[in-house]
Order: structure tokens, then C-alpha cells, then sequence
């Protein structure tokens, strides 16, 4: 596996190392102790997955502490634009994300630490979409900011005519500047 940081600390792309040939392909999708070698440690306690079809824009949420959740995403089928937006407190890259391309055929994952807005936009008709976490969900420490905040300036390439299905609580989140850093 290659383990690249990002220009945040601490956002990791993981791309494992495909083996194709006549019959398809193998790879080992996580390796507990290469994580550990390369991000640290990092007890992973629940995984799940969900389908979206095109124009899903997921995000961008988190939760607060003591329930704050790291994640290991990536996409099994279909694509996606993948973001994950710095909300540590004090941290020198407050309210800077990073954007990575995952797809069922680049089969790159993206590690989010704790104290990161996560969300994603739906590119392909579909996608099959799996995730790690290292923390129990809790639905009244769940919050997020909203995805076209332009305090976040997330580059979602939404066309003109491409109509983008939000969640009813998406769509009221609130702006980065009404969260506290830290």
C-alpha cells in the first residue's frame, strides 16, 4: 500500500496495491499494522456502506465530542468527489479542505482523523460507498456545516442544469462561521 499525507496533517490517500489479471482482480483493502506503521493507531469499531445514485450530495457532517468519529472511506462502485474539511479546534488549517477523486477503479481511500466535516458528491449514476469508523454514531452530537458554504469554497463542479438531491437537514446546516474553532 502507498500511504501519501495531504496538505492537512493528518488526511491520508491509502492506495492499495491491485493484482488484476483474466479473472479480475485482488487487493487487500485494510492492514492493520502498515495503518498503524504509516498513521497510527487507529481501533476501528463499526464499518457501513450505503448507495447513492447521480446528484446525492452527502455532507458535510460530523459529529461533536466525546462521539467525534474518524474514517476510512472508499468506493467500491461508481465515483465520487470526496471532501473533508478541517474544523479542529485551533488547528493552523481551520476551515481548509481537501478534495480527492475515489473511484471503484482507482480503489484510493481517503483517512479522515477526528474533528473533520466529511461529504461527498455523487459523479457516477451510481455508487456503492463503504466506510470505517473508530466511534460509536450518536445521533444528538451529529452536526455539519453547509456543503456550499463559500467560507469552505468546495469546488463541487455542480453544472447549471445538474440538479443536486440534499437531504432536508443538508440543506439547513449552518455556515462555517456559526461553529467555534476550538
Amino acid at each position: 500500500m502507498l500511504f501519501t499525507e495531504l496538505d492537512i496533517p493528518g488526511v491520508w490517500i491509502i492506495e492499495p496495491k491491485v493484482f488484476r489479471d483474466e479473472r479480475g482482480y485482488f487487493m487487500e483493502s485494510f492492514k492493520q499494522a502498515e495503518f498503524e506503521r504509516h498513521v497510527g493507531c487507529m481501533n476501528f469499531i463499526q464499518e457501513n456502506e450505503s448507495r447513492s445514485g447521480k446528484g446525492v450530495l452527502r455532507g458535510l457532517h460530523y459529529q461533536r465530542e466525546p462521539y467525534a468519529q474518524a474514517k476510512l472511506v472508499r468506493v467500491i462502485e461508481g465515483e465520487v468527489l470526496d471532501v473533508a474539511v478541517d474544523l479542529r479546534g485551533g488547528s493552523p488549517t481551520f476551515g481548509r479542505h481537501v478534495a480527492v477523486l475515489l473511484t471503484g477503479d482507482n480503489k484510493k481511500q481517503l483517512f479522515i482523523p477526528r474533528g473533520f466535516a466529511h461529504g461527498f458528491k455523487v459523479l457516477s449514476e451510481n455508487v456503492l460507498f463503504q466506510y470505517k469508523v473508530d466511534n460509536i454514531y450518536k445521533p444528538d452530537h451529529e452536526t455539519g456545516i453547509l456543503y456550499s458554504d463559500p467560507a469552505v469554497g468546495v469546488a463541487w463542479n455542480i453544472g447549471e442544469d445538474e440538479e443536486i438531491i440534499l437531504s432536508e437537514k443538508d440543506k439547513s446546516l449552518p455556515l462555517l462561521s456559526e461553529i467555534k474553532n476550538g
